[in-house]
């Protein structure tokens, strides 16, 4: 069987507790802590068989927060009511959203966490 080839994510965060508030706020959906003695999680729900990969915050001394490096978007049906939730608690908007042609649309933020984060949708 064929997959796309991601299949998890991680998203440093520095304060867990704060990281998965603002998630959850934003993306309307619970995540699910989790502590394994010092690396601390927060998953993302997972469909099973659905489209696309989850995946989880981390709070580890090794997780730096930070605008380098991959970033993660996250799909929404609503991109400008979820920037407004990104405003309202905590985070920043870094780029409104725009048109990618017909591959919809997209748009950055930044979270509580200093870390540079993206949004798509098809409408």
């Amino acid at each position: 069987m064929k997959k796309n080839p991601i299949n998890w994510f991680e998203i440093p965060v520095k304060n867990l507790e704060r990281a998965a508030s603002f998630y959850e706020k934003i993306l309307g959906c619970k995540l699910s802590i989790q502590d394994f003695g010092g690396l601390k999680m927060a998953w993302f729900p997972m469909v099973q068989d659905g489209p696309g990969a989850t995946g989880s915050l981390v709070q580890q001394e090794s997780y730096i927060p930070s605008y380098e490096g991959s970033m993660v978007y996250f799909s929404v049906e609503d991109i400008n009511k979820t920037l407004a939730q990104v405003e309202e608690h905590g985070g920043k908007v870094l780029n409104p959203k725009n048109s990618i042609g017909e591959f919809g649309f997209v748009a950055h933020f930044e979270d509580t966490e200093g870390n540079r984060v993206a949004l798509h949708s098809d409408q």
